[in-house]
């Protein structure tokens, strides 16, 4: 320290040099927040892993809706209104597609526009990052006509405007955390100069390490998000501040006992300095442990590490310039400091709880119990809650749910991925029993696939309406046979009539030869009669085939006769003409019949080849579905596998649509029931080995929820080990460590139940935002171990009085300073609530709440029982080293 003080302007110089240095020319840490900042989950979750399995296809194309809400039911200028905008909208750049309203198919506009017609959807395909749908948004908003209200929303447009939200709430924290610092330290110190000096040192602390993360984040991707900032000026500038006011108050102590400014300033850091750096460390170790985390949001909290780290450095170095160079200045006008004073608050306190410690530990149990005991753990997955309901995302948003429905907006995504073609007659019909199955999950509204793209079945693909076709195609075969038999019996009837003509004309052989015809016609006749008949009775399409071949073939002799007839005839006499044209017609009537035939044998023989493939398809057997060939070929239907396939044919999709929020924790619970239906649908069928996975923003809050609790858990194991170790060794005790970090435990939970009471049971959120117990249990025990290490290193330097005693002067000491540092602390996180960011609302509510509640109730209250319940076992299994009197 003397050599700081001997060299402070040369240090001085060079810190100021690198803030420059470094704020010039390092990334702006804001603008990275908004472009690498977002919740991004691990690689091996499941909706991140369909994420990818569409992008190595070429399918990650991203989508935005435009939904128009009219006072009116559609009309036909506001469709060419629309039309117009529609064609404008395709040659944005970026724009990939664009799904019309305004088309001939029902299916399509009963999706698109709402039952009242006063709600018209625009679904577009996109390219690019969310910045980029961004962009698209705005251009489109350019030509949407004046006449008309239109919102543009979409997971991306949610995720800028959230980051644009989280933006604007940092700009107020900063500003409002240096006013109330200021404002806070003119009152505790009575004076114009000290305030400034924490907000010199924090303000150089936040600007060097605001510049270090910016070179970290872009140059070794460095976990970042949009709470990073927000939590970087809170704690800095709140554990900046309380420092200072530990050492500054140490170095007005030591002018008053009669030290110059140079010596009172060593004494200072000599003292407190050692206090300091003992709660900066176990600060540092709470941050640096959320390394440990999977989820990039919460690693991104390590960024108040390196804060925290850069504040220990500028403390030690730029603190002590002032304090010589000013002395007794610093406090100019007031010749005596609040937090110099003894607090006789908690030397009353201290003093009756180290007399009565059982009752003082009942008392702090009446005051927390009740709340832990309340606590329901209720947490919300909503970000659209997140921000203003101002933003058009949002807006957009609301006007989907109040037209078609909470769930269209945003449907789950099933990606089924194969090897091998899946998308092939022998695999499509798995889809139709994995769509029942899922639609058979309560809160699903319905699912679209490639047997039913548009949600409802296309019946024409179960074996039930095929059946029923063929057995209608039967009956109209039957009735095409007794058309042919009434067709015949007239050409025969013709023939008996014209035999007897001919045989009183000139030719007598001529009769003879057209009543044999007729005859024969005749016993064709009753052949077709039993054919029908069988046909009626068994519908034995095979057996039938060969006989209406056989009856065609004589069919056939019987038409060459009669033309050979009616050549003969008319050659003879003229007598014959009229009889050859009968005859003619004769003749044709027999063709036209054996072409009948002949139509009649190829529909059964395509019946009979269809049902012999239904007999050897197991797909009817495991799903009641058959895809002839002919379908795979229909023009609509190859353009439902198109929609709905990918990769070659190797990938499809289902979308589900569920009739709840998308990010509730009905969706979630929800889409956990969907994998096990799949999963259990999927069984023994050819999709089993298939990789399926899980899109969509449900299925990524259900990815949230699993990682977000073991994070939590994990996080909370790690730090709490740590900060133990850490403690072990410098209060050379494992007691101590284990009712500090256990007080601790105490307050989290209290607080954040009683903040759960707030905004679920008052304000009416659905729940604490999921982010808020990982956040506000990482920020309360960090700040909050300062607190009782304060306590405790005066103690330490007290006990020597004996422990009752060293514990009521220990208190009557550090009272006004942890109170003071406490207040100033949670008025820094006060700042965080005109954010209208609900996570950092949230989050700066229980640190508040526990920072006041630890101040004014743990600390003094069930501190110094423990302390004298324990005695002599405070330092075990180590020897309190007693000082010599």
């Amino acid at each position: 320290m003397r050599f700081i003080i001997k060299f402070k302007w040369a240090i001085a110089a060079v810190i100021l040099a690198l803030t420059v240095v470094l704020s010039l020319f390092s990334p702006n840490l804001t603008e990275l927040a908004n472009q690498k900042g977002q919740s991004q989950l691990p690689a091996d979750s499941v909706s991140e892993k369909a994420n990818a399995i569409l992008k190595q296809a070429g399918e990650n194309n991203n989508s935005i809706s435009v939904v128009f809400t009219l006072d009116h039911a559609l009309k036909k200028d506001t469709e060419d209104q629309l039309r117009k905008m529609i064609g404008k909208i395709k040659k944005i750049n970026g724009v990939e597609e664009v799904m019309s309203p305004l088309t001939d198919e029902k299916e399509v506009k009963d999706q698109l526009i709402s039952k009242d017609k006063k709600t018209v959807l625009i679904p577009v395909t996109i390219t690019g990052s969310d910045k980029k749908a961004e962009k698209i948004a705005d251009d489109i908003y350019k030509i949407v006509p004046d006449d008309l209200t239109a919102y543009i929303t979409g997971a991306s447009l949610i995720n800028q405007d959230f980051g644009h939200s989280s933006e604007d709430g940092l700009k107020k924290t900063e500003v409002i955390t240096v006013c109330l610092i200021i404002g806070l330290l003119l009152i505790v110190f009575r004076s114009i100069v000290t305030p400034f000096i924490p907000i010199i040192i924090v303000g150089f602390t936040y600007l060097i390490s605001q510049s270090i993360l910016g070179i970290l984040v872009y140059n070794a991707d460095f976990p970042i998000s949009t709470f990073t900032q927000t939590f970087l000026v809170a704690i800095l500038f709140g554990i900046g501040t309380d420092y200072c006011i530990l050492l500054l108050t140490r170095f007005r102590e030591e002018l008053a006992n009669g030290h110059d400014k140079k010596e009172a300033a060593l004494i200072a850091y000599r003292t407190g300095g050692k206090t300091i750096f003992i709660s900066g460390f176990a600060v540092l170790i709470g941050f640096s442990a959320l390394g440990f985390a999977k989820f990039s949001i919460f690693q991104s909290a390590v960024g108040v590490a390196v804060g925290v780290g850069i504040l220990m450095i500028v403390l030690f170095t730029l603190l002590p310039l002032f304090m010589v160079t000013l002395g007794g200045k610093l406090f100019w006008p007031s010749k005596k400091v609040l937090s110099h004073s003894d607090n006789k608050l908690w030397a009353f306190l201290g003093k009756h709880s180290v007399a009565r410690p059982f009752l003082f530990i009942v008392i702090t149990v009446i005051i927390t119990l009740p709340f832990i005991l309340t606590y329901d753990d209720q947490i919300s997955f909503d970000s659209t809650a997140e921000i203003s309901s101002n933003y058009k995302s949002i807006k957009g948003l609301q006007t989907i749910k109040d037209g078609f429905g909470e769930g269209k907006a945003f449907p789950v995504n099933v990606v089924i991925k194969g090897e091998k073609d899946i998308a092939t007659a022998e695999t499509i019909p798995y889809l139709g029993n994995i769509s029942k199955a899922i639609e058979k999950v309560d809160h699903v509204d319905s699912v679209m696939t490639i047997t039913q793209p548009t949600g409802e079945k296309i019946k024409d693909l179960y074996i039930d309406n095929q059946l029923g076709s063929v057995s209608d195609g039967l009956d109209k075969t039957v009735k095409g046979l007794g058309d042919v038999q009434s067709g015949l019996t007239d050409v025969e009837e013709g023939l008996n009539q014209m035999a007897g003509q001919s045989g009183t004309a000139a030719n007598s052989d001529s009769g003879g030869s057209l009543a044999d015809t007729a005859d024969g016609l005749g016993k064709i006749n009753k052949q077709l009669q039993l054919v029908s008949k069988q046909l009626s009775q068994t519908g034995n399409t095979a057996q039938a085939v060969p006989q209406l071949t056989a009856i065609s073939g004589q069919l056939r002799q019987i038409q060459s006769g009669l033309e050979q007839a009616d050549q003969q005839l008319s050659g003879q006499q003229k007598q014959a003409g009229s009889l050859t044209e009968s005859l003619n017609q004769l003749a044709k009537g027999v063709r036209s019949a054996n072409d009948g035939l002949t139509k009649i044998s190829d529909g059964i023989t395509a019946s009979s080849d269809m049902l012999e493939k239904m007999s050897k398809s197991s797909t009817i057997r495991d799903t009641g579905i058959f895809i002839p060939d002919s379908v795979m070929k229909n023009k609509d239907f190859k353009t439902s596998i198109d929609r709905y396939s990918f990769a070659d044919g190797k990938g499809v999709q289902l979308s589900v649509v569920l009739d709840s929020n998308p990010y509730s924790e009905q969706a979630i619970t929800t889409v956990n029931k969907i994998k096990k239906a799949v999963a259990n649908e999927v069984a023994g069928t050819p999709l089993e080995d298939t990789d399926i996975v899980y899109g969509g923003v449900s299925s990524t809050n259900a990815d949230l929820k699993d990682l977000s609790t073991t994070d939590f858990s994990r996080t909370m194991v790690i730090m709490i080990i740590g900060l133990f170790l850490v403690l072990t060794i410098l209060f050379r005790s494992m007691v101590m460590p284990i009712y500090m970090i256990a007080s601790l435990l105490l307050t989290y939970y209290t607080s954040i139940s009683i903040t759960e009471l707030i905004f679920v049971n008052f304000l009416g959120n659905d729940g604490v935002s999921w982010a808020v117990p990982f956040f506000s249990f990482v920020i309360l025990i960090a700040l909050g171990i300062d607190y009782s290490i304060f306590l405790l290193d005066r103690f330490k330097e007290e006990v020597h009085l004996g422990i009752h005693q060293g514990v009521v002067r220990s208190m009557s000491k550090m009272g006004s300073v942890i109170i003071t540092a406490a207040i100033i602390l949670a008025g820094t996180f006060a700042a965080m609530m005109p954010s209208g960011v609900n996570t950092l609302m949230q989050v700066a509510s229980v640190v508040i709440i526990g920072l006041l509640l630890y101040g004014l109730v743990i600390l003094p209250l069930l501190f110094p029982a423990i302390i004298v319940t324990f005695g002599e076992g405070n330092w075990w299994p180590f020897v309190r080293k007693k000082m010599k009197e």
